[in-house]
């Protein structure tokens, strides 16, 4: 632990809301003067880059929060969630399912606290205003959350975004947007020495690579059955499907990526959605996989320019992946990327800053 003037100010407001909802009597004398919409405390969306200290800060709050009625949950998995519950609604022929979701949900609950807010697809940006209106103004559940992004950012270049655009202004009126995006990547120092590039393919390269999600996600080893995985919307009504996905952090393998056919606007998505990348079975290439080379020239390149960190598995260091084969000597550029991009430097760059 060291001093941070951006964590200091976001745990002084953590400790305040915990103050508020600590001293709230549900049902007391202004509850029943004023009602839920008056009493409720403000809640915080807490944003800033990766390694920045907000699950830590999320955690310490909800730990710390004496009352029962209380949930912290990933954003993805609630998502999940809440499609399932809409399908029952809507199969029991329910008039209003959202607003019977959120009743639902917001049972016995007063604060709700999501870990990585993201909207990376168009059902859940449809329905996410209603939703989160019904859960705050409506049932007066106070909503901390942490994201990567400000609230202008979420689903930025989505389709129809203008559909998400009430729940932008419903955070920016009902959450205090507290930001801790300053320049130290706290979760650097968990990699400790740990490599991001292993070879060759197998078991001990595979458990390195495992090793560095589990850091980088803080999520339970023992739990790894259960890591979500996720859609990235392409544009053009394709989606990508991605095995695992959680906190920003993405698990692909080379086929997916690069053995089917893809184009710079696929991976460009892929560079901007993601911080950090983990890509397994990178294979030895040659004349035969002259378009595998060239996908994966062009991954890189989008990795790279948006500062993307990238844990790999490969048959070979990368000066010898691509030796013979048209376009071999071009190759050379993605070596020199794939060298710098495992230095302290590029490490310490921040998503989407450029080199």
């Amino acid at each position: 632990m060291q001093p941070d003037p951006d964590q200091r100010r976001a745990a002084v407001r953590l400790d305040q809301l915990q103050k508020e909802l600590e001293t709230e009597s549900p049902g007391g004398l202004l509850a029943q003067l004023f009602g839920n919409k008056k009493r409720d405390p403000q809640g915080v969306y807490m944003w800033g880059g990766v390694g920045r200290g907000k699950s830590m800060l999320m955690d310490l709050f909800v730990d710390t929060l004496k009352i029962s009625e209380k949930r912290r949950v990933h954003f993805h998995e609630f998502m999940l969630e809440v499609d399932a519950l809409i399908r029952e609604e809507r199969q029991a022929e329910v008039t209003g399912p959202i607003g019977r979701v959120a009743k639902r949900l917001a049972n016995n609950i007063r604060c709700l606290a999501f870990d990585e807010m993201v909207v990376t697809n168009t059902a859940d940006a449809a329905i996410m205003a209603r939703l989160f209106t019904a859960l705050m103004e409506d049932e007066g559940v106070t909503v901390v959350t942490t994201s990567n992004r400000p609230p202008h950012d979420l689903y930025k270049d989505g389709l129809n975004r203008s559909l998400f655009l009430p729940f932008i202004d419903l955070v920016e009126r009902e959450l205090d947007v507290v930001p801790l995006n300053g320049p130290t990547d706290y979760r650097l120092d968990r990699l400790g020495d740990l490599a991001s590039w292993h070879t060759p393919l197998g078991d001990a390269s595979t458990e390195q690579v495992r090793e560095a999600f589990f850091r980088l996600t803080d999520y339970a080893p023992e739990d790894a059955a259960h890591v979500p995985s996720g859609e990235l919307e392409l544009g053009g009504g394709r989606k990508l499907f991605v095995p695992k996905c959680l906190k920003g952090v993405a698990v692909f393998s080379f086929k997916r990526l690069c053995g089917e056919n893809r184009g710079a606007a696929d991976y460009l998505a892929i560079a901007r959605e993601f911080h950090s990348i983990i890509l397994v079975g990178i294979p030895l290439m040659g004349p035969d996989n002259r378009n595998e080379a060239i996908r994966f020239t062009k991954l890189i390149d989008a990795l790279y320019e948006q500062g993307v960190k990238l844990f790999a598995t490969a048959e070979a260091a990368p000066e010898n992946l691509y030796r013979k084969g048209d376009g071999a000597f071009e190759f050379e550029r993605t070596v020199s990327r794939l060298k710098e991009m495992q230095s302290d430097d590029y490490m310490a760059r921040g998503h989407g800053v450029p080199g």
